[in-house]
């Protein structure tokens, strides 16, 4: 039996609280923290083309980190649990 991992489904807007999810392998929760993860994925990508482009300062790409942080600790999560398909 493989062990569960909570996962995260995002950020409640209304009251700046991440909702975590206790998914089973294969079950529609843990596709849907997939798909949240891998849109934060899109994200990684964005902040690239910003770097590239150079014209964005310091202050602006320091916005980007606890975004980019929480973002790659969840595919690497996703990667350790197979899930990469």
């Amino acid at each position: 039996m493989s062990a569960r991992r909570f996962r995260s489904l995002g950020v409640d807007p209304a009251t700046g609280r991440e909702a975590f999810v206790d998914a089973r392998p294969g079950g529609v929760l843990e596709e849907l923290a997939d798909t949240h993860a891998l849109k934060a994925a899109v994200l990684v990508t964005v902040v690239g083309a910003v770097l590239e482009g150079g014209r964005s300062s310091d202050t602006e790409l320091a916005a980007f980190v606890p975004s980019l942080h929480a973002a790659l600790e969840e595919c690497v999560g996703i990667m350790a649990a197979g899930g990469g398909r």
